[in-house]
């Protein structure tokens, strides 16, 4: 069971939805609203100690897109992957320019890891 999310770490969520990257933004366009085969999910949601970029609670499903920050950043990103998989979530990763170069390919592996 995932510990009560602080009000910090809420405010913090609610700050990031609204200064989304081109890259997380398109990816909302295609995935809010049930538009991408009627999957539910959410972005920039609390988890721990944690914020993840998107979220389908039905498949247990976390996808994170990393910018240019995340390549000096690579030990803390699989520690966070590795709690997040204990804690039993399924995590995709794409790159911000795969995701705005390659969006048909994103979409299509995020509905493969939910059976679809």
């Amino acid at each position: 069971m995932i510990a009560p999310v602080s009000s910090l770490q809420r405010q913090r969520a609610r700050d990031m939805r609204s200064d989304q990257t081109p890259a997380e933004e398109r990816l909302w366009q295609e995935a809010s609203a049930k538009r991408l085969d009627g999957l539910k999910f959410r972005r920039q949601v609390p988890m721990g100690n944690y914020i993840v970029d998107f979220f389908c609670p039905d498949h247990r499903l976390i996808v994170e897109l990393d910018g240019p920050v995340h390549e000096e950043q690579a030990e803390h990103d699989a520690q966070r992957t590795a709690w997040l998989e204990e804690q039993g979530y399924t995590v995709l990763r794409f790159g911000n320019k795969q995701v705005l170069t390659e969006l048909p390919q994103v979409l299509a592996r995020i509905l493969q890891q939910c059976g679809r």
